[in-house]
């Protein structure tokens, strides 16, 4: 077995499946009891820090509010700025704002105007990547900044809603590491 495959056995293994939640019919996936193991947490952390190290990364952007709580322990290991990325209207002062289309209406997301620049390359961290809408419009965000991305990283992919095809022109290149796929 490798590292890699023995830490994906132990997220695996400490997250909780819901049945119809929220609404009937979906399989949500509780990473909570994750978080609530320190071991489990912590090679969530490393192999997270160690992804966004590997491939340059110079700050990391957190999508609100999942990626809040895994991107800033993974900055914070990989000695790197965290840069929170918000829904609309929850950052004062000058931001960049971005929308993109949900699946009945859109949304807006935002980051402030100085805390991506020129020189940063940015590893963009969220807990799951289901449809891609919000992962794209936060890479959009990132290249408007100036800054450059160095990739995306998720703790899980939900592989049946192809969020990795759709992701892929907002990628341009840049590589999508997903710890599990399901």
């Amino acid at each position: 077995m490798t590292e890699l495959a023995g830490v994906t056995e132990l997220l695996l293994s400490r997250i909780r499946d819901v049945p119809d939640y929220p609404k009937p019919g979906v399989m949500f996936k509780d990473i909570t009891p994750l978080l609530a193991d320190p071991a489990a947490f912590a090679a969530l952390t490393e192999t997270l820090s160690d992804l966004s190290v590997r491939h340059g990364a110079t700050k990391i952007v957190g999508l609100e509010a999942r990626g809040f709580i895994l991107g800033a322990p993974v900055a914070l290991r990989a000695g790197l700025g965290f840069i929170p990325v918000r829904k609309a209207g929850k950052l004062p002062g000058a931001t960049l704002r971005q929308s993109y289309d949900l699946e009945y209406g859109s949304a807006e997301i935002e980051v402030h105007a100085e805390d991506l620049a020129a020189g940063d390359r940015v590893m963009v961290i969220d807990d799951v990547l289901a449809t891609g809408g919000t992962a794209a419009a936060s890479l959009d965000l990132v290249r408007r900044s100036g800054a450059e991305v160095a990739g995306v990283a998720v703790l899980m992919e939900l592989g049946f809603l192809n969020g990795r095809q759709k992701l892929e022109q907002a990628l341009d290149g840049a590589p999508l590491e997903a710890l599990i796929t399901v």
